[in-house]
């Protein structure tokens, strides 16, 4: 049990946000309204993709500084749960926007970015699929995946706060999240499903990694 007591606190933390995300009461601001409470999912999503990928990116340093295939394997299993969380965040977003900018997607850098940063890793995964060789395939996108990082930060974080025009709070050379619309109430809830959603990543990316050992041993008895 003690193993396993951040899982059960992961549990806990979204179970409450969940819970309090629907039922506290939020600010009334402009345009928003009732809608704000989707930052405690559509937010979320995108702090657990960056963590996870930057977990993705450190391992394939570690892979290519010492090529030990068990960091291949979780560089490869936290991307793809990230991407996961990602494609949530994409879909949380776009049913936001419907309801705050009249449409499902619209013209913003903020927008464009998490979109370009999303191919970028959808191509790294058609890379390993399209390489046979285990070892060639964890060494070319190893070096993919530490590119692809990089412009995913450059994407969602650098260049939406150098364009113009971008609807999203925070942009437009505004440092940090835009929190100045939450109240005590939306932070209490806020960060703890910050912590919870992350660490749901981490679980499931945790268990899809003990699943590639695991297939990996039996693939070398066979």
């Amino acid at each position: 049990m003690k193993k396993h007591w951040w899982k059960i606190f992961s549990l806990i933390l979204l179970l409450y946000a969940v819970v309090a995300g629907f039922t506290i009461k939020v600010p009334e601001l402009p345009i928003i309204h009732q809608t704000i409470r989707n930052l405690f999912f559509h937010v979320c999503m995108w702090f657990t993709m960056i963590v996870l990928m930057a977990v993705s990116f450190v391992n394939s340093i570690r892979y290519l500084s010492g090529f030990q295939i068990k960091h291949d394997l979780l560089s490869v299993e936290a991307a793809r749960t990230g991407l996961v969380f990602g494609m949530l965040g994409i879909l949380t977003g776009m049913l936001w926007a419907r309801f705050t900018w009249g449409d499902f997607w619209v013209k913003d850098p903020q927008l464009n970015g998490a979109a370009t940063g999303m191919l970028i890793y959808f191509a790294y995964f058609i890379l390993r699929g399209s390489l046979e060789d285990e070892h060639k395939k964890a060494r070319l996108s190893a070096v993919y995946n530490i590119f692809a990082f990089v412009l995913f930060i450059v994407f969602i974080g650098i260049l939406p706060r150098l364009s113009e025009g971008s609807l999203h709070p925070g942009k437009d050379g505004s440092p940090g999240l835009d929190v100045g619309g939450l109240d005590n109430n939306m932070r209490l809830v806020f960060y703890p499903a910050i912590v919870g959603w992350i660490l749901l990543g981490v679980w499931i990316t945790n268990l899809r990694f003990r699943m590639r050992k695991l297939q990996e041993k039996l693939d070398e008895n066979v």
